[in-house]
């Protein structure tokens, strides 16, 4: 099995389900803001956590680091992470971010910034070149596993969020959130769950965010060196009617989302996206055996109104005024069809759809361990999902349901000083990989 732990590990010990990058293979980057009350220390909404971590890379060697994150300081609901790592192979990455915390003196903005510097000995490029007409291309859904292109350099990014929650809902008297727990399970507080109405309950939000990604690649000839940099603008609205957003066992969220990048500074190409996302969770109840279950689905879809596909003097394929391999309509990573390398399709539609049946047993094997109570950990859970998806050149609905690649596996997952960790192992007719993250994939 490979492990595809590049970007998982970059964020990875941030230690937060708000995890947001500039790759766009990420839950949607918009969330609530909470605060969790645990019955196990009710006076105190801080939490603190350092971890050392070592793994084995395909791609890094042998990597070593240490991440950590603070939550509840100066502001209930403001969350800081950082982790850093070196890996034998010359890979070196640091992560810095800071999340929700409450600006211009007001009840309902929030302003989160969060970057990483980092050096790949092999980074992977799905690149989408010019192509005779016909000729299966890189990156599409039915490409060859292997038609990529491999370089060692650096990828750096940072990304610039303004968040505002608008007085409706659940959120009518206060933008804040308050879970009550015990043993990690909600008691009271929950923000949703019940019938969809965004003016009765849930939250509502919307969201201007600025991302920028610095990233070069040396590739082999024809290509040469190419410039994947973008600054794009992302504008979406959010409505979160979960009960608990951390870990949800009931209600539905909505996401829609517009992003353009308008070629400013060093980026190559104007280009945008417009994407909608739908998560869906069922409780199941209790038993004798089981503390929490709950049957989760996610749907995903997204096309670039701007991507030109067009054939040139040679008669080759190409495509103008698309998004670049890393961005937009893409499949494969930590988030999407994670039996694939990150960016692994992609294309200029896409249509995602997963199911998750979250079991959490009674047995808890590390709560009762004295010299292992810093974890707080309350629970564990079983996780058998399975994904779809494709990626294509027009977003025509029969196209999109047809052929589909399909994936699966199994997560384990605890919940860990109020943040949910989570390893994924998965694995499909091309490939397998294991993943390492915090907070669920959706």
């Amino acid at each position: 099995m490979q492990k595809r732990s590049v970007y998982a590990l970059v964020t990875a010990l941030c230690l937060t389900p708000l995890f947001s990058s500039s790759v766009s293979w990420a839950r949607p980057d918009a969330s609530v803001k909470f605060a969790t009350i645990r019955a196990e220390n009710p006076k105190d909404v801080k939490n603190t956590l350092v971890l050392p971590y070592a793994f084995p890379s395909d791609s890094m060697g042998t990597v070593f680091g240490v991440g950590g994150m603070a939550k509840g300081y100066g502001q209930d609901q403001l969350l800081l992470g950082a982790t850093g790592l070196v890996g034998t192979d010359d890979a070196y990455i640091g992560f810095l971010g800071m999340w929700d915390l409450r600006i211009f003196n007001s009840e309902r903005w929030f302003f989160s910034a969060l970057g990483s510097l980092g050096e790949y000995p092999a980074q992977r490029a799905y690149v989408n070149v010019a192509r005779p007409q016909g000729e299966v291309y890189a990156g599409s859904n039915d490409s060859d596993k292997d038609d990529y292109y491999i370089d060692s350099g650096s990828d750096n990014w940072f990304d610039l969020k303004l968040e505002y929650v608008l007085p409706i809902g659940n959120s009518a008297s206060t933008a804040m959130q308050r879970y009550n727990l015990k043993d990690g399970i909600l008691q009271s507080g929950a923000s949703g769950g019940d019938t969809w109405n965004p003016m009765a309950g849930g939250v509502t939000s919307i969201m201007l965010k600025q991302y920028n990604r610095y990233q070069s690649m040396d590739l082999e000839r024809p290509l040469g060196k190419r410039d994947y940099t973008v600054h794009p603008l992302k504008i979406s609205i959010y409505y979160n009617n979960t009960d608990f957003y951390t870990n949800p066992s009931s209600g539905s969220s909505q996401y829609l989302a517009y992003t353009r990048d308008f070629g400013w500074m060093e980026s190559a190409v104007e280009w945008d996206f417009v994407e909608f996302e739908y998560s869906k969770y069922f409780d199941f109840g209790t038993n004798e055996y089981t503390r929490q279950q709950v049957l989760a689905f996610n749907f995903w879809t997204g096309f670039s109104p701007s991507a030109t596909v067009y054939t040139d003097a040679n008669g080759d394929r190409r495509v103008s005024d698309a998004p670049p391999f890393t961005q937009g309509a893409v499949l494969g990573g930590l988030y999407r069809m994670r039996a694939f390398p990150s960016y692994r399709f992609n294309d200029q539609a896409v249509m995602y759809g997963t199911a998750e049946y979250r079991w959490m047993p009674e047995w808890n094997p590390i709560g009762g361990v004295s010299w292992l109570k810093w974890l707080k950990m309350d629970w564990m859970q079983f996780v058998p999902f399975i994904e779809v998806g494709r990626v294509a050149e027009d977003y025509d609905l029969g196209e999109m349901l047809s052929d589909m690649k399909v994936d699966g596996g199994l997560s384990l997952r605890a919940m860990m000083s109020g943040a949910v960790i989570r390893l994924d192992m998965t694995y499909a007719e091309e490939e397998s990989a294991a993943w390492v993250m915090f907070g669920h994939p959706f």
